[in-house]
């Protein structure tokens, strides 16, 4: 792998990150953003307009950094992995942990800090959302960097970003390799 390549901009791993909330309560606060008709309007409307645009998509990153670590991709797979952002995987891998996490669930770019893997799986499944990581989530469409990705989910840009796997699911990778039970 080149010296830059899966580098943030400011020339850095990503650093795996452990949410500031719990799962439960993300997925009741993404029952409340559903889309419907009022948050399409609101998303075509914000959108029409560049500085409120602007401004929404900064206060979507503010809050979605402090709270997920999110990196502002744009197609967001929040709700898919237990609400843990898989972009702040040093190899921004969306589908499931590299074959270097440790047996003890340690992330082989920072192995002071537990994979993002391990901690999207642990609180998928605790709050009954194991099979959201089964979907395959689609590769990254590098022009939605910064974007807001609630006005993306509002307007249906973002349906189908995880699809129907193909094979072993991330979660039983993990489980497999740290010797863990099969669910």
């Amino acid at each position: 792998m080149g010296s830059s390549e899966g580098k943030s901009e400011g020339g850095e791993w990503p650093r795996p990150v452990v949410p500031r909330i719990g799962a439960r309560l993300s997925y009741a606060l993404h029952r409340v953003l559903a889309a419907n008709a009022l948050y399409r309007r609101l998303g075509a409307w914000v959108e029409r307009r560049r500085p409120v645009y602007r401004w929404f998509t900064g206060a979507e990153r503010v809050i979605k950094e402090q709270l997920y670590g999110c990196r502002m991709c744009g197609q967001c797979a929040l709700p898919d992995t237990g609400y843990t952002c898989p972009m702040t995987c040093p190899k921004q891998l969306r589908n499931g942990p590299c074959g270097g996490v440790g047996a003890d669930g340690r992330c082989e770019v920072h192995p002071e800090l537990v994979c993002v893997w391990v901690t999207a799986i642990e609180r998928a499944e605790e709050a009954g959302h194991g099979a959201d990581l089964d979907l395959l989530q689609r590769p990254v469409d590098h022009r939605e960097w910064g974007r807001s990705s609630w006005v993306n989910y509002w307007q249906g840009r973002d349906e189908g970003l995880g699809v129907a796997p193909g094979g072993d699911s991330p979660r039983s990778l993990v489980r497999r390799e740290l010797g863990l039970s099969p669910r």
